[in-house]
């Protein structure tokens, strides 16, 4: 790798909530160098990447322009737009950039690997897929916490979240479908679309533990409708609609769940039937290992306050800390990702990572991976 001063040089691809917090995570990274922001929007296109996040000035103009940003002299693209574009991914690759994303390639099968690996191979660059759920809760987590079990049965990992704190209106109402029909919810392209990255998350846990798992993933998508007006960032969800929804992506052996990955997304526990509830441990990230000795972690945190929404008041949180534990975790990636061999580089690939410290306690610069 190529590096001015022994920094990453790191370009955002994107900045909606994921890739705001990813370009504060760059700048505050004592490694790295931010160089570059693509952003969709005409109406960001020049804007300063700190004027973006409510920042100083930093000199470095976001731009529409793929073509100048691919020509850049850049070590690493953090990619996080709302959807992947393949094409656009193998651009960037062949351009000389390794790769971040919390868009999947978490574990990719065999022709989508294959594809990736031979275009890295041939730019000498390495793409990883990382993230929070899926991603590292999904199946980083429960493979570290299987380590201290033998003869496991069953993982389980899942989050629980009160989808009230989410402040991406169109993603909870056209992409989550809330606020739709159970019809509706349930037979849209949502659970389909997600299962290529929690799939993933279960296919990576089973090959680490030695689980021949069945071929086909199965899901289980359920869904709570409202009984009385909900608050929502999308407004009020009307009786009958759905104001929460439960998905599970089991991996089987003969028909019976051994890997499960989920999600339990609510708009809070009220007015709801049937009458869902998040239990004791409230929001949080769940994992949990059946084996000798079993082993269950609760992971808090990472879940944003409740927030105070009303029908004259829907405005709901923009910096979620779980986008930002998302952001950070594609960002302390990096050092490691750009160190890496050629190919996709998935958990099992890469050295143990960790954070960084915040400037007014660190001592020393940390060693370069």
């Amino acid at each position: 790798m190529t590096m001015t001063d022994n920094r990453i040089r790191v370009i955002q691809w994107a900045t909606g909530g994921v890739g705001q917090a990813a370009v504060e995570g760059v700048l505050d990274h004592p490694g790295l160098d931010l160089v570059g922001v693509w952003v969709h929007s005409e109406d960001k296109d020049g804007v300063d990447a700190g004027a973006l996040i409510g920042r100083a000035d930093t000199g470095i103009r976001a731009t529409t322009d793929v073509a100048a940003l691919l020509a850049l002299p850049a070590d690493c693209v953090i990619y996080s737009p709302l959807r992947a574009d393949t094409a656009v991914m193998r651009a960037i690759l062949a351009s000389g950039k390794n790769m971040v994303t919390p868009l999947g390639w978490f574990h990719p099968p065999g022709a989508q690997r294959e594809k990736f690996d031979a275009v890295c191979r041939d730019a000498g660059v390495s793409l990883h897929g990382t993230g929070i759920h899926p991603g590292g809760m999904t199946d980083k987590l429960p493979i570290v916490l299987s380590a201290f079990s033998g003869s496991i049965t069953e993982v389980h990992a899942h989050e629980f979240s009160d989808i009230r704190t989410y402040g991406a209106p169109e993603v909870v109402r056209d992409w989550m479908r809330f606020g739709a029909t159970p019809e509706e919810a349930t037979g849209g392209f949502m659970a389909g679309m997600l299962a290529g990255g929690y799939g993933q998350s279960v296919r990576l846990v089973g090959e680490m533990l030695g689980i021949d798992l069945d071929d086909d993933l199965r899901t289980v998508h359920e869904v709570a409708v409202a009984t009385a007006p909900i608050d929502s960032p999308i407004g009020p969800i009307q009786p009958g609609r759905v104001a929460a929804q439960r998905i599970r992506w089991q991996g089987t052996v003969d028909g019976n769940p051994v890997v499960t990955v989920g999600v339990n997304w609510l708009m809070g526990e009220k007015n709801l039937e049937p009458a869902w509830e998040f239990g004791p441990a409230g929001e949080r990230y769940d994992i949990r290992i059946v084996g000798d000795p079993g082993a269950h972690a609760v992971i808090t945190g990472m879940h944003a306050e409740k927030p105070r929404l009303s029908a004259e008041n829907t405005t709901a949180l923009t910096r979620h800390p779980g986008i930002v534990a998302t952001a950070v975790h594609c960002v302390n990636s990096v050092p490691a990702v750009v160190a890496a061999e050629p190919g996709v580089r998935t958990y099992r690939d890469l050295p143990l990572l960790g954070g960084f410290a915040h400037p007014g306690i660190a001592t020393h610069s940390r060693r370069q991976i």
